[in-house]
């Protein structure tokens, strides 16, 4: 694990990269990377997170800044910019289950092919997907999520890079922590190597490429 600048974190992203954003309609999500990657105009972007957030917040930064080209998430309605490119077809919208969604990515960090759910069976989530037969009943293969980057967002992060999250800002960041080549996070605060206790840690330091140093 290195410590960087926010400067420093983003300028690694080129434009056009896969990029998994922690947060659930803005709780839990690294803002100071999203304003940093809008100021260096990272255009193109994969982006993959639960939800495009709000005009102004979150992933929605992205949104109002036309850097988004692409969208994996569970839903968009939040997000009248979001909406508008999507309808104007600037960006391509994968709409996604929101249990499908955590598990693809989840088999993304553990090393799995994809996962198989009844979610979607006999819908248009259904289309082009294979099927398969356990049991007698039927099941969609929901094939993992992987991203070049993961932008996660810490309460307490340590010197070696272990992280705890809090409350329901723990949502989508440790799973993403585990699916992504390089892994940038941002934490409110940075303590000694310590005072998290082990039994306490919810992303082990081995996982952490990238800390964001504060101040």
């Amino acid at each position: 694990m290195k410590a960087v600048s926010v400067e420093e974190a983003v300028a690694m992203i080129p434009a056009g990269a896969s990029v998994m954003v922690g947060g659930f309609m803005g709780v839990g999500t690294p803002e100071r990377v999203l304003d940093e990657m809008v100021r260096q105009q990272k255009a193109g972007l994969t982006v993959i997170s639960n939800d495009a957030a709000f005009v102004g917040k979150g992933v929605g930064k992205l949104f109002d800044a036309t850097l988004v080209a692409k969208l994996t998430a569970t839903h968009i309605g939040l997000n009248p910019t979001a909406q508008r490119q999507m309808l104007a077809n600037h960006i391509n919208v994968d709409l996604v289950p929101q249990g499908t969604f955590v598990e693809r990515i989840r088999a993304g960090g553990c090393g799995l092919g994809g996962v198989l759910t009844p979610t979607g069976v006999g819908t248009l989530v259904a289309e082009g997907k294979r099927q398969i037969e356990v049991d007698g009943k039927p099941f969609l293969l929901e094939t993992a999520i992987r991203a070049q980057f993961a932008l996660v967002h810490a309460f307490l992060a340590d010197y070696l890079g272990n992280l705890t999250y809090a409350l329901t800002a723990r949502n989508f960041n440790p799973i993403m922590a585990m699916a992504a080549d390089t892994v940038i996070v941002t934490a409110e605060h940075i303590v000694p190597v310590g005072v998290i206790a082990p039994d306490h840690v919810m992303t082990p330091a081995p996982l952490v490429d990238y800390l964001i140093a504060n101040g």
